[in-house]
């Protein structure tokens, strides 16, 4: 049961819908200025940076924003002090992911150490705020105990994050490729993909009308992809290779299942017509489909990481053509759907509030959809011709994601202009005896 009536102020989850998309296109401006040296191998400063431009900066402030508003409303779990909490890791992700990016591109220790620190203390923060939300919530659905799990894996994300750039910054002696490769493991596996298995419990069926996920597959997700990921961090600890890629192969088959049983939902749905998010959510799923099995290949068969270009595509598939798809195709359905809710409150049942479509409409989502999808595959084709498409798709990614930005600023900008009118109205009725 969602208890809407506990939703925080609108603002608090809002500033980070707003922020993330501009540092996406940041990251396409990045791509776009480096060229084809940033698609020569995924250790180039440029690689680095724009990576955390998307996965800090866009990725995990949408998440956090997020849980601020759907903790309350899935778990009953009320934040203290829901804006102040917002505020502060909305800045502190965003300065964060900046100097990080900048500590790649100029390889100077003390942005990198500012960096880690900040990002720490951000992500502390978040993560005291929530547990003391949660203490004596009961894990009475998979959609609760799968973001008690994936907050249990920010941490372990963001303290793999913390040494490996403190490691970069300070010359420290670390098996840097293992653990960049589990800190990955653990911030796509465990952290964003048991997340989105989590939000997809309740928004899939809610908002794209299919069918209710299995119970069973969906509270036993999150604790295979943990095991996974403990016996991924086991076999670093105890240099075991095979038992590492018995993790790796576990995750992305859980992973290939979430997503095949989605698309069958998906199937089954009782609205004929596809909307943009349900394109959004079906890119999504089919990107990281192929992502995932080019990661299962290399735990069979690890050289084909050396194949030309193998390690670009996972990580461009999985991350501008899954997750960022999946974050947008939801956030065009919360952005309105918050928009009207709080109207619908603020009319107190005397005023109506518009429908959704007043407030964003599909052709504006749809026309941003064609342009991302263009964009990706600019990406996917540049890994393999550098020299010609880099500039091309970093700007191109940089036009979609400015777009996105557009799209929902002006969705609040139309809220804005309808909660005006709702008010004037309301005062009106309230004033005729």
């Amino acid at each position: 049961m969602l208890a809407f009536e506990n939703a925080p102020p609108f603002a608090a989850p809002l500033r980070f819908f707003l922020t993330a998309p501009l540092f996406a296109m940041l990251a396409g401006l990045l791509v776009a200025f480096e060229g084809p040296d940033i698609f020569s191998s995924r250790w180039t400063p440029g690689a680095l940076a724009a990576t955390h431009l998307i996965t800090i900066g866009f990725m995990l402030q949408v998440m956090l924003g997020a849980l601020i508003q759907i903790l309350p409303v899935v778990a009953g779990a009320n934040l203290k002090r829901p804006l102040a909490v917002a505020r502060s890791v909305n800045v502190g992700l965003s300065a964060g992911a900046l100097l990080l990016a900048a500590g790649f591109l100029s390889g100077m220790p003390t942005l990198l150490g500012s960096a880690a620190l900040i990002l720490a203390l951000t992500v502390l923060l978040f993560l005291a705020a929530t547990v003391m939300a949660l203490i004596g919530v009961p894990t009475t659905s998979p959609t609760i105990r799968g973001i008690k799990f994936a907050l249990f894996s920010l941490a372990g994300v963001v303290g793999l994050g913390v040494v490996l750039a403190l490691g970069l910054a300070y010359g420290w002696s670390l098996p840097l490729v293992a653990l960049v490769d589990l800190h990955a493991g653990w911030g796509l596996g465990g952290w964003a993909g048991v997340l989105l298995a989590a939000m997809a419990y309740v928004v899939v069926p809610m908002f794209q009308l299919t069918p209710g996920y299995p119970a069973r597959s969906s509270w036993w997700f999150p604790v295979f992809m943990l095991l996974m990921l403990l016996l991924w961090s086991a076999a670093l600890l105890t240099d075991w290779p095979l038992l590492a890629r018995l993790g790796q192969l576990g995750a992305a088959l859980a992973g290939i299942a979430f997503a095949g049983l989605t698309l069958r939902l998906q199937g089954k749905r009782r609205r004929a017509r596809p909307d943009a998010t349900y394109r959004y959510w079906q890119l999504g799923l089919t990107a990281s489909i192929f992502a995932l099995f080019l990661l299962s290949t290399v735990a069979v068969w690890p050289a084909a990481t050396d194949i030309d270009g193998w390690t670009l595509t996972f990580g461009v598939l999985l991350v501008a053509g899954g997750f960022l798809p999946f974050i947008t195709g939801m956030l065009y359905k919360i952005v309105p759907f918050l928009s009207w809710m709080h109207l619908q409150n603020s009319g107190q049942a005397k005023v109506p509030a518009p429908a959704m479509n007043k407030i964003l409409s599909e052709s504006e989502m749809h026309r941003q959809l064609l342009a991302y999808a263009a964009a990706l595959a600019l990406l996917l084709a540049a890994i393999f011709l550098p020299a010609w498409l880099a500039r091309p798709a970093g700007l191109a990614f940089a036009v979609a994601n400015g777009w996105l930005w557009w799209n929902l600023a002006s969705a609040i900008r139309r809220y804005r202009l309808h909660l005006a009118d709702i008010e004037a109205a309301l005062v009106a009725k309230l004033a005729t005896p």
